[in-house]
């Protein structure tokens, strides 16, 4: 059996109540994650091939039983060459340099602004040249999300480097479906709108989701990050994103009183709210990408270098979010959107993908395995929450679930703090024993000056004579 540890919040099977996902982060900040971990699980889970989720967590010191216990140790990425993740990139780079194991990445980015000028990232490059030097000593090459991204490392003189997009738009093979629905968009339709905080706050979407909003009576906004659904299931506004009364995750927004908010979980989930939309669009390259694997036409306001090599990679329909006029319709959107590009050339795409997994040694299990039906059939056998929706109602069962949870939270961190004194009561009761043990033995001064009297005549002793 081979086994491959896969960097990932948790697995697609594991089923987590919405208090215990948000309690332990399994999104990494960033629903968005889970689409692209989600993707490569399947992608790599096959007859003989297991996969298992770290949970994100980039352990050094266990490097050892990762080297006994595992096969290759795949990473999926996103944009992980940007300066705010430096201490993640070196904390994994230390991790990579102890393993003896392949380590393949798949789909790594670098951020810039869309004026694509990677001068901001200059300070970090030791960091990104001894990351990417770890790797390159354990696979065949890497794998980047789009062109930018390729130019960045090979100026830095990496030739190993391959662009594949994301595993996320694979998660199908080699198979996309994504056509219109409706030959127009109307005050009826059902629309999806998402956006990042940064581009809510400084990108001037605030005022595109408020006359959407004003327009579609039927708009949703899907958040992804983990002060969303915070702000949605608690009312925590306890952060600096969660204190944007701009964005419609937060109380005081009309969507969030009108109940036209989501945060999800799981992706299955995700997928399959989505199938029911008429369309999606807005700054979240992954919240759009959520909607094309749903079969749900997508348009992705580009707002940073990240999202706009993936939109260029896959040919997905997009306009520069700098560019978007803020009366924007999205019906505007919708009707000039061609989805032909993306779905036409997806094939060429996912053999290229699947050549870098052939070259790194990875099988994938729709060429050398059951397509993923024994991954979908096992997922679909299981029932996950839905998604997080905003807290408005104050019925008992909604009050008894939230607060049941945090007293079992409470009773938890109770036990947990008795052991802890229990431990720190050994602790000081052999602390003591251990200095009166000191006591009834000469000190090291003592031997200090022992060494000193002695040394000389017993040096001069053992001396051999002539």
């Amino acid at each position: 059996m081979k086994r491959i540890l896969l960097r990932s919040g948790k697995s697609p099977f594991d089923v987590l109540s919405l208090e215990e996902a948000l309690h332990r982060d399994v999104i990494a900040t960033n629903s968005g994650n889970l689409i692209f971990s989600d993707a490569a699980h399947k992608i790599l889970s096959m007859p003989g091939t297991e996969v298992v989720s770290n949970g994100m967590r980039t352990e050094v010191a266990a490097a050892g039983r990762i080297n006994e216990e595992y096969d290759a140790f795949v990473v999926p990425l996103a944009n992980a060459f940007r300066p705010s993740f430096e201490p993640g990139l070196q904390r994994l780079t230390r991790l990579i340099g102890k393993l003896k194991i392949p380590v393949v990445i798949l789909g790594v980015g670098a951020q810039a602004g869309l004026d694509q000028d990677a001068g901001r990232l200059k300070a970090m490059e030791p960091t990104v040249r001894a990351f990417c030097s770890a790797v390159l000593e354990r696979s065949a090459s890497i794998g980047v999300r789009g062109e930018f991204t390729e130019k960045y490392l090979t100026d830095m003189g990496f030739r190993d480097v391959e662009v594949i997009g994301c595993p996320s738009l694979f998660l199908h093979g080699e198979a996309l479906t994504v056509e219109k629905r409706v030959p127009e968009l109307t005050a009826a339709s059902r629309i999806a709108i998402n956006g990042s905080h940064t581009a809510v706050r400084s990108g001037g979407l605030h005022k595109v989701i408020t006359r959407t909003h004003a327009r579609y009576p039927n708009l949703t906004y899907i958040g992804q990050n983990l002060t969303d659904a915070k702000q949605l299931h608690w009312r925590d506004v306890n952060s600096a994103n969660g204190r944007v009364t701009q964005m419609p995750t937060h109380p005081d927004h009309p969507m969030y009183r009108e109940d036209k908010v989501r945060v999800y979980m799981d992706p299955v989930t995700w997928f399959d709210d989505l199938s029911g939309y008429d369309y999606s669009f807005g700054s979240r390259i992954h919240g759009n990408i959520a909607a094309l694997l749903a079969g749900t036409p997508a348009t992705v306001l580009a707002f940073d270098s990240r999202t706009l090599e993936l939109c260029r990679y896959f040919e997905i329909p997009h306009r520069l979010l700098n560019e978007v006029p803020a009366d924007l319709d999205p019906a505007e959107l919708y009707a000039e959107a061609d989805f032909g590009p993306l779905t036409r050339n997806h094939k060429e795409r996912f053999d290229r993908f699947t050549g870098f997994l052939d070259r790194n040694g990875l099988r994938n299990t729709f060429t050398h395995g059951d397509g993923g039906a024994a991954f979908d059939q096992r997922l679909r056998s299981l029932t996950f929450p839905p998604g997080v929706r905003p807290w408005l109602d104050t019925d008992l069962a909604s009050l008894a679930g939230r607060f049941g949870w945090l007293q079992q939270r409470i009773t938890e961190l109770d036990a947990h703090n008795t052991q802890l004194k229990r431990d720190l009561a050994k602790s000081r009761a052999g602390a003591k024993a251990a200095a009166a043990a000191r006591g009834a033995l000469p000190s090291p001064s003592i031997y200090r000056r022992a060494r000193r009297v002695v040394g000389g005549p017993l040096r001069r002793a053992l001396k051999p004579s002539k």
